[in-house]
């Protein structure tokens, strides 16, 4: 569960009981080292790429990843942060919150740009980046990064880079970072 949430639960609602350490901040570290490889390799390069990490939960995992990049390619690669919160299609069963500042390196017209998040989960904040996006320009193409993918697609939706496969229950919360993965429960208080 992404920070952004455990600070906005409710206090009637619950609160995240961590229960099970999935990945360290070193398996975190080897998983964004791994994934840059594998964008260069599928992209012949860093030619024409831009990062987006959503926000919140994405933006840490997109600079890390944008500095490994550059690290490997010896090329900076345009990074940006995006808030799908007036894209997503709960608005009005759910609080709409606005969370930070969405940032694009310019008209993606024709760029490869690559979506970053930490979890993947039912797939509609994914289809709101998408919406989101196209405010933006027309990419010649979009990709996904993810750190966790746990399953549950409500929307056909699916990663083109994966940290990790966790399979869970839907009642389950996963909250990742740079410091780790940590698999939990929301608990009545």
């Amino acid at each position: 569960m992404a920070e952004r949430e455990r600070r906005l639960t409710p206090p009637g609602r619950g609160v995240f009981v961590p229960r099970a350490e999935v990945m360290s901040a070193e398996d975190v570290r080897r998983v964004l080292t791994r994934i840059a490889h594998e964008i260069v390799e599928r992209n012949h390069g860093l030619d024409n790429l831009v990062l987006v990490g959503l926000q919140t939960g994405g933006e840490p995992f997109a600079r890390h990843l944008c500095a490994l990049l550059e690290e490997i390619g010896g090329v900076a690669v345009p990074l940006g942060t995006l808030d799908v919160a007036f894209y997503r299609d709960d608005i009005g069963l759910r609080p709409v919150l606005p969370q930070a500042p969405t940032t694009i390196p310019g008209d993606l017209s024709g760029a490869v740009v690559i979506l970053v998040d930490d979890v993947l989960f039912t797939g509609r904040t994914i289809r709101a980046a998408l919406n989101a996006l196209a405010d933006f320009g027309r990419p010649r193409a979009v990709q996904l990064a993810v750190i966790v993918d746990r399953g549950h697609r409500e929307v056909p939706i699916r990663p083109d880079y994966v940290g990790k496969n966790l399979p869970t229950s839907r009642n389950e919360m996963v909250d990742a970072t740079v410091s780790g993965v940590v698999l939990g429960n929301m608990v009545a208080r």
